[in-house]
């Protein structure tokens, strides 16, 4: 039988983990530690962000980085779990949850929008849309919000 998003969610893999900096990453990241967060660490992180602000998977991973004392963390398994608490808030609010985790405040990087999320691209623009915030167009399909202040205001969880 196939788990539930939020069984995924809950299985932590063994997770946090923090291992040296592998050689093949060392080029950009220099020595150090990297972070390998815990699914349910990211979806706490982006339950965090407040309506009406944004952050990036990026973002998410830095501030997991300094709670564990590590040099970075690790934006590949940030943003995989991210995806997995998102689809774990569209399986709790199917079911009426209504305090779900807000995946659509978590961007990519340069705040665009993750059309991987629970109903793509239409779908996010609307929830961010409600919160106040635009939507614009970058290049033919990239599109990301723009704050009502300035574009650097993303939160930091």
């Amino acid at each position: 039988m196939r788990k539930s998003w939020k069984e995924r969610l809950e299985n932590d893999l063994g997770l946090p983990q923090v291992k040296p900096i592998p050689s093949r990453m060392r080029r950009r990241h220099g020595q150090g530690t990297i972070v390998i967060p815990a699914p349910m660490e990211v979806a706490k992180a982006m339950y965090q962000v407040p309506k009406g602000k944004l952050t990036t998977v990026a973002r998410i991973a830095e501030t997991l980085a300094r709670a564990h004392d590590a040099t970075v963390g690790c934006s590949v398994t940030t943003g995989i779990f991210a995806w997995i608490a998102a689809y774990a808030a569209d399986e709790a609010a199917r079911k009426g949850k209504k305090n779900v985790f807000p995946y659509w405040r978590v961007l990519k990087a340069a705040g665009e929008l993750n059309s991987k999320y629970p109903g793509g691209v239409e779908n996010l623009i609307g929830r961010l849309k409600s919160e106040g915030h635009q939507v614009f167009k970058k290049g033919k399909a990239l599109l990301r919000p723009g704050l009502r202040t300035k574009a650097d205001e993303f939160v930091t969880v």
